[in-house]
């Protein structure tokens, strides 16, 4: 997603190319899912219709106001699982659809590091039921077993080359690995898969109202009626399909992310369930509900790296994806009785429907999302030197990073909120004490050249203001309350 915002943001700031990224993520989501439905049943309205469900999904739509620029970043999914099953079925070997599975799941690295653990365990999902529906007898066929080969050679080294970061970070215990009862709260529900969105535009406050959920951007988890409704045509007239296998595929996975999204214990309606249910307290005599763990907690006992994710909500996109393709197969099969000229009104009149489900309204509150006027000062500075900003634990902002755009100066921040590098955690204690003789012993050990303190945290600031310049440094510039203090 940086690479689709860097050109914009070198032309004409970070907050245009922000906007044009995650606009331009609803447009390649669309069109991928619309290009593989088209593929698969050569049927461009019906392929219209599933890219219009898939880049309108509400889970989509969620990050998109939330701000989530990576999770946005669904557009690589349709074109790697298109290349997966392509690549799977292939009777004689051809590079096309292994580079493009290759490609995709390199580019999902580049996206995000959650979605491209999520899609290596859907991707064995994925073979399993192409193996299972499409026959054992490929298992028999050297071609496939090249194509395979090829493929995960490719991908490891594409996904390598993406989680470099990722592992150096690791390395340095930058990864926080989570505890169980943290990621527990991230658990989705049932409920999210069939509550419609509470943005949506005419009952999205009702919705709100009563149901409320806490973490509505990782819980709007909704397939849509549309959707399902046309998963269901596909299904009872799947015997009409080119490739019912695909069907009986995405089935499989469809379920196996619901699953994995349910997170560690059973929740309902956004809520851990902590009481049986009135039938089942007079069947087994007892009120309170048993200790039950779902899939997701063994994988995050046993399986590397799965403990450092914190929402396994989002296995639900996986869910949502395969919805998507199973009502384009859907809108094929409906529409293809039809007339060329009746044809287009129903197509019309589904992308209607799709529009109704899913709409969230016109957006209001934009602003500009301008740096501060300190920011505009630094960056007029000759000196290169890092800033550090006071009290330290706004250094974890994640506005700090934002700001660095603008000041073009390093600071001593890591990621912002949920890693942070080693160096941070190594120097917290010290820089939590500021101002102090060993804070700014370090802070000129280090090598920074500009102190920013936020005046407006502290009681007291004269006090505060006269202890700094005690250590030795000097008062460089006031910026409404910001003030800089720099090395005489």
């Amino acid at each position: 997603m940086v690479a689709l915002a860097l050109p914009g943001s070198m032309l004409f700031g970070p907050a245009w190319g922000y906007n044009f990224a995650m606009l331009l993520s609803f447009v390649l989501s669309g069109w991928g899912m619309y290009l593989w439905i088209k593929d698969l049943t050569k049927d461009g309205l019906a392929g219209l219709v599933a890219g219009t469900i898939f880049a309108f999904i509400p889970f989509r739509m969620a990050h998109y106001i939330i701000g989530h620029l990576s999770l946005a970043g669904t557009q690589w999914f349709p074109f790697y699982f298109w290349g997966l099953y392509d690549l799977l079925k292939q009777g004689r070997f051809a590079w096309k659809p292994v580079m493009m599975a290759s490609i995709s799941i390199g580019l999902i690295g580049l996206t995000s590091p959650y979605y491209v653990y999520m899609t290596i365990l859907i991707t064995a999902v994925f073979i399993l039921g192409f193996i299972i529906f499409k026959g054992y007898k490929r298992l028999r066929d050297l071609e496939f077993w090249k194509s395979v080969l090829v493929f995960g050679l490719l991908s490891t080294l594409l996904v390598g080359l993406a989680m470099i970061p990722y592992l150096s970070l690791d390395a340095q215990s930058g990864l926080a690995s989570r505890s169980v009862e943290y990621v527990s709260e991230y658990s989705a529900s049932p409920t999210d898969f069939v509550i419609p969105s509470i943005n949506q535009f005419l009952w999205g406050k009702w919705i709100d109202n009563h149901f409320s959920p806490e973490y509505w951007q990782e819980s709007t988890l909704y397939i849509g009626v549309v959707t399902f409704a046309l998963t269901i045509i596909a299904w009872v007239k799947q015997r009409h399909l080119l490739r019912p296998e695909i069907l009986s595929i995405a089935t499989l996975v469809a379920f196996c992310a619901f699953v994995l999204a349910l997170g560690i214990e059973p929740h309902w309606l956004g809520r851990k369930i902590v009481s049986l249910p009135r039938i089942l307290q007079f069947i087994f005599h007892h009120t309170q509900m048993p200790q039950i763990y779902l899939p997701a907690y063994y994988l995050f006992r046993y399986l590397p790296f799965f403990s450092k994710m914190r929402v396994m909500m989002r296995f639900g996109l996986f869910t949502l994806i395969s919805f998507s393709l199973m009502a384009g197969l859907g809108a094929h099969l409906l529409l293809r009785s039809y007339s060329q000229s009746v044809k287009r009104w129903i197509g019309v009149g589904l992308l209607i429907l799709v529009f109704i489900d899913f709409y969230p309204g016109p957006l209001k509150g934009f602003a500009r999302v301008d740096a501060r006027p300190v920011d505009y000062w630094l960056a007029t500075q000759p000196n290169t030197g890092a800033v550090a900003q006071f009290p330290f634990s706004q250094e974890s902002d994640q506005s700090q990073v934002y700001n660095t755009l603008f000041s073009q100066k390093p600071f001593l921040g890591g990621f912002f909120n949920a890693n942070q590098l080693e160096q941070y955690w190594r120097i917290q204690p010290v820089m939590n004490d500021f101002p102090s003789l060993e804070s700014v012993a370090l802070l000129r050990q280090m090598g920074v050249a500009y102190v920013v303190v936020d005046s407006s945290q502290y009681s007291d600031y004269v006090d505060i203001d006269r202890a700094i310049q005690s250590y030795g440094l000097i008062l460089l510039q006031v910026s409404e309350s910001e003030y800089v203090y720099g090395w005489p």
